[in-house]
């Protein structure tokens, strides 16, 4: 549906008077959630100068990219290769990249066009050895011609998506679609399409609002709809909210000498008490409505090679890392058509099982959590509740796929 009433109508209604969501509504206790972006305390990110978002705030009823292009490059965008590589993450997620993966099909949904996407994957893979990619970018429309207009930003967000399926998922088929703007209605647009195409995982890497109507975007059965937690600190955003799509965290990682490397909590990781009703598995007792996030990765401190907006090699933050990272992923699992949102997650029962095939992120807070909830499982790593989870990485970060 492309009316301004799917997207726009709910989205005033919830900042103006509660959550209204694809669920319910209600009322939301100031302690347990936050209903917008706006008001957050600064992330730290920005705070402390690391980053700076490659694009543009956005207005009501539009979404903004999460990818952060860090501030240690310089002026410019470093000339070397540098930040984390695919044999880092393969290695550190212990994933079966070599092997896994042909014949799935992951989907970026993302805004504007960058004219420049597959040249740039070439590169990107070239370099990395991951292989020629099977790609193909469409307009929001199914076409593989009449893209949309660029704008500044959203190509480094594109290329940064594209290019994190390939280095967990170097033998899937990427698809990306590029809807004609930022706004909420061309991105579901969009999103449909990529289920149209043939699209078993679609990753999104923007957000904006909090608990508006999702319009049955993202709830066709047998998709898996991944979606970046957004990089503010706590709290929630759509569409990773939506009971449908697993909310993906982010974490910060360090590479030490062979396999050794340390996980902890990215501070300005979204997560959380959303403004979403409850489904029925997720059982903690801290939130009454959705609780974020269901799963994590690395969000900071990625290798990434583009030349439309930013050229060259840089380093890139955010949960834009995270997100289509993780969907290539569930690919290498081949399950995603058993999947609903973040349930599977949920419910797992045996903990040895959770322990073998996921690492329990056990230390580091989200940044800006309500003073009441400073110390629960919503915004530390390593509070154990139901002894596996908290919610700034969910159920932690894959060791493998055998849990996805």
């Amino acid at each position: 549906m492309k009316s301004q009433l799917r997207f726009f109508l709910p989205m005033l209604a919830v900042l103006a008077v509660a959550a209204c969501n694809a669920g319910g509504t209600s009322n939301v206790p100031s302690s347990q959630s936050q209903s917008s972006l706006s008001g957050r305390p600064m992330p730290q990110w920005q705070a402390k100068h690391l980053a700076r978002r490659a694009c543009p705030d956005a207005p009501l009823g539009y979404m903004h990219c999460d990818v952060l292009i860090e501030s240690k490059n310089g002026a410019g965008p470093a000339t070397n290769v540098a930040g984390l590589t695919p044999a880092n993450l393969q290695a550190r997620y212990n994933l079966p990249s070599s092997k896994d993966g042909a014949g799935q099909v992951v989907a970026i949904v993302d805004a504007y066009d960058n004219p420049d996407a597959a040249t740039d994957l070439a590169t990107y893979r070239t370099n990395f050895g991951l292989g020629k990619a099977k790609f193909t970018k469409y307009n929001q429309e199914g076409q593989t011609s009449n893209y949309p207009q660029g704008s500044s930003g959203w190509g480094v967000e594109e290329d940064l998506d594209i290019e994190m399926v390939s280095a967990s998922c170097p033998k899937c088929t990427i698809y990306l679609i590029e809807s004609n703007d930022n706004s909420g209605n061309n991105l579901y647009d969009a999103e449909i399409e990529a289920v149209k195409l043939g699209a078993g995982i679609v990753s999104n890497s923007w957000g904006g609002g909090g608990g508006s109507a999702s319009g049955g975007a993202f709830d066709t059965k047998g998709i898996t709809y991944l979606a970046s937690a957004g990089d503010g600190g706590y709290g929630m955003q759509d569409p990773a909210d939506y009971k449908t799509v697993i909310s993906v965290g982010g974490t910060l990682l360090a590479v030490g000498t062979g396999t050794n490397f340390t996980e902890t909590v990215w501070p300005d990781s979204g997560g959380g008490c959303s403004v979403v009703s409850k489904p029925w598995w997720q059982r903690d007792k801290g939130c009454t409505f959705r609780t974020g996030n269901d799963i994590a990765a690395v969000a900071w401190n990625a290798a990434e090679y583009d030349t439309y907006d930013n050229p060259g090699w840089f380093t890139v933050g955010g949960t834009s890392v995270s997100s289509p990272l993780v969907a290539g992923m569930f690919a290498l699992a081949g399950n995603s058509t058993k999947l609903h949102g973040g349930k599977s997650l949920w419910l797992l029962r045996r903990k040895k099982d959770v322990k073998k095939d996921f690492h329990y992120i056990d230390s580091g807070d989200l940044a800006g959590c309500p003073t009441s909830l400073q110390g629960t499982y919503l915004c530390d790593g390593g509070t154990n509740q139901f002894g596996l989870y908290s919610g700034p990485s969910g159920w932690g970060t894959p060791n493998g796929v055998g849990g996805l």
